[in-house]
C-alpha cells in the first residue's frame, strides 16, 4: 500500500460563506475508479489496487459513512473524522 499523504482542500462559496465541498487526499496515485456513497453526496477515489487515494463530499454526510470509506484504515479513519468541517458531518 502506497505511503499517507493527507491533506484538506475545500471549496467556499464566495457571496455566502457556505462550504460547496471538501477533498480529502489519502495518498498520491491515478485515480482508476470513484465510487459514489450517500446518494452522491460523496465520492471515493481509488488506484487500480484498490487503494484509497481520496474522498471528496458535496453535501453533509454520517460519519458512519465516512467510516465505511476509511474501511480498515485506522489512521486515514482518524483524519477524516477530525479534519471534516461540521457542517459537513452529520451524527
Amino acid at each position: 500500500m502506497k505511503q499517507n499523504h493527507f491533506s484538506v482542500r475545500t471549496e467556499i462559496e464566495n457571496k455566502t460563506g457556505d462550504i460547496q465541498a471538501v477533498y480529502f487526499t489519502i495518498r498520491k496515485g491515478k485515480v482508476f475508479e470513484t465510487k459514489e456513497y450517500s446518494h452522491g453526496s460523496a465520492l471515493a477515489d481509488y488506484d487500480k489496487d484498490g487503494n484509497l487515494l481520496g474522498v471528496e463530499l458535496l453535501a453533509p454526510v454520517s460519519i458512519a459513512v465516512l467510516d465505511k470509506i476509511s474501511g480498515k484504515e485506522p489512521r486515514t479513519k482518524a483524519f477524516v473524522r477530525n479534519a471534516v468541517p461540521r457542517e459537513m458531518a452529520l451524527a
